[in-house]
């Protein structure tokens, strides 16, 4: 079976989230040498299409003919796409007739304006990561991850996360060998973990303010302590409800949320890092046991913290 995989590009699109998922995508098929996949560039009205590096390239005028993957590009003219109603309904069309869509960074402000990330799990590149989420607050969104996979829907972080997301989509259609394989030929990781941090999350973060800012490093220097909204506003001088507005408007986030992504950045570098047991660790970023920063890993990275443990303890080994 030959699945028929649409990139969709428009003006001023990040070339390398087309190229790099489609030169993955290309060389899988010659790994398998079954030709699993068909490869179509597509645009809103075909022809030459200028990427924001300056190239041009050529696309088909996208129809409304069956396809197994839609994959949006990213890219600054994402935006336009955003807010262009015609478009949009293009994209609403074909993703209803693929059997799974995906974005690569900035392009899943296109699929949140079409509607198709509504009450999903989601990520783009990390420095848009707020800006999707004050945009559409109705998408759940990952900031720290590589990539999301939402039931049929899929996004991933910036620039070379696309590859990433190509590689875990091409395990998935053919199996790890031929991912692998694949991923040999690109000279690339097979493959980063989707709940692989993006960045740390102070700068992903990024509040605009001096007060967000001060909460937030109080936050970090009292990981271990509890860190409730009224000592966060009294760190950054404000009232409580004034503090959790402002701070959700800045960072796309609750107060509690990014506390919880602060420890577990610290927990997840102790954990790699060190030989400290995982329940010491728990208690040393203000887990109050090592259950809940279980489950607060699972939310934020996929996995838990033993796995992790025995990921760096391999690459070590390599």
């Amino acid at each position: 079976m030959t699945r028929r995989i649409g990139f969709f590009i428009f003006a001023d699109f990040q070339l390398l989230d087309l190229t790099g998922p489609l030169a993955a995508f290309h060389v899988a098929s010659q790994v398998a040498g079954t030709e699993p996949y068909a490869l179509h560039v597509l645009s809103a009205k075909g022809g030459l299409v200028a990427s924001t590096a300056g190239l041009r390239v050529p696309s088909e005028r996208a129809g409304l003919r069956a396809l197994d993957t839609l994959l949006v590009a990213g890219g600054s003219g994402s935006r336009a796409v955003a807010k262009d109603p015609r478009r949009l309904e293009l994209v609403r069309a074909l993703a209803a007739r693929s059997r799974r869509a995906a974005s690569v960074c900035t392009g899943a402000f296109i699929l949140a304006a079409a509607g198709l990330l509504d009450g999903r799990r989601a990520t783009t590149h990390w420095r848009a990561a707020a800006s999707l989420q004050r945009d559409y607050p109705r998408v759940k969104v990952e900031g720290e991850r590589i990539f999301v996979k939402d039931g049929s829907l899929w996004t991933s972080a910036g620039i070379t996360a696309g590859i990433d997301l190509a590689l875990a989509l091409i395990e998935e259609d053919l199996g790890s060998e031929v991912s692998r394989a694949a991923a040999q030929e690109l000279v690339v990781y097979h493959r980063r973990p989707g709940g692989q941090s993006q960045f740390s999350a102070m700068q992903e973060l990024e509040p605009e303010s001096d007060p967000m800012r001060l909460a937030l490093a109080f936050a970090r220097g009292h990981l271990s302590e509890a860190l409730t909204v009224e000592r966060l506003a009294a760190a950054a001088r404000l009232s409580e409800r004034q503090f959790g507005r402002v701070f959700r408007r800045e960072t796309g986030e609750t107060p509690g949320k990014a506390v919880e992504r602060l420890r577990v950045e610290a927990a997840r570098l102790l954990i790699e890092e060190s030989s400290e047991p995982i329940e010491s660790i728990a208690s040393s970023v203000g887990f109050r046991d090592p259950e809940r920063m279980r489950r607060a890993f699972l939310r934020r990275i996929g996995q838990p913290p033993q796995a992790l443990r025995r990921s760096a303890r391999q690459s070590k080994r390599v």
